[in-house]
């Protein structure tokens, strides 16, 4: 097996529904685990996942988990979620999705060094970054 670079993405008590959403964004096979099926089943945290893992057809994977009580989480303050690539159709695709309910920061458009380049903060509060490389 290869090793691979992915984010691991924390979240409050939502992150079925934001990997089930990056799923829709993404495609690909969506693994999720909670605490319940780990030994915590008598737990309050019992159906709130311990990992989540995507993978994507494009190959790229994303994982996360609910923080769980006793934990610090910080809202999108220490990870942004780079895509890159030559596709442009797909990514500008990727970028209006995840923009979909968030925050743009920054357009998707040419930037000096040549690239398309956009930023946003999905309705999660993920930061993420999209370049388009230009041929």
């Amino acid at each position: 097996m290869t090793t691979r670079l992915n984010p691991y993405l924390s979240f409050g008590d939502d992150a079925r529904e934001a990997m089930t959403f990056y799923q829709e964004v993404f495609g690909g096979e969506l693994a999720i685990n909670t605490f319940g099926q780990y030994g915590q089943q008598d737990s309050p945290i019992a159906d709130n996942v311990m990992h989540a893992m995507l993978e994507t057809p494009s190959g790229f994977t994303l994982m996360g988990a609910d923080t769980p009580p006793g934990m610090e989480r910080n809202v999108g303050d220490n990870i942004s979620v780079s895509l890159s690539g030559d596709d442009a159709e797909e990514l500008r695709g990727y970028f209006a999705r995840l923009s979909e309910g968030g925050t743009v920061t920054m357009p998707l458009e040419v930037q000096m060094w040549g690239d398309e380049f956009g930023m946003c903060t999905d309705r999660f509060g993920i930061n993420w970054m999209v370049n388009i490389a230009r041929d």
